[in-house]
């Protein structure tokens, strides 16, 4: 299944992580929430985040060395763009952008947000996978 998905994040101190290429990034505790897509399968993207094991290879996957997904909501489509429609809906939820994270195939601004507390995503046409 080809798809999009947001990862809500929780991080549990402030905390500078290695970004590969971004470098070192100072993020703030509290919930993010990051959109991705998997147009070469949904499930194995997903499980490939929820891993602790891995090759570093994406943004995320250095972030998530510290931090803990929560909950993920996913949206089957063909469409790769629509993972920039969800960055630009994350935007409208009272977040805040950590800058260049995710989009260095885009013209977005970030894929990651942060949010001081608990983001409550409720996009049309995504649901709830549960954990």
């Amino acid at each position: 299944m080809k798809g999009v998905y947001i990862l809500v994040i929780s991080l549990g101190r402030d905390t500078r992580i290695r970004i590969g290429a971004l470098g070192n990034i100072s993020f703030r505790k509290g919930f993010y929430a990051y959109s991705g897509s998997a147009m070469g399968g949904l499930e194995q993207r997903i499980g490939r985040h929820l891993r602790k094991t891995k090759k570093l290879h994406w943004h995320i996957d250095y972030f998530l060395k510290k931090a803990e997904v929560r909950s993920i909501l996913i949206k089957e489509t063909e469409l790769k763009s629509d993972e920039c429609k969800a960055a630009g809906m994350l935007v409208k939820e009272r977040s805040f952008p950590v800058e260049g994270f995710g989009c260095s195939d885009c013209k977005c601004k970030s894929h990651l947000f942060h949010f001081k507390r608990t983001p409550r995503i409720n996009f049309e046409d995504y649901r709830l996978l549960k954990l």
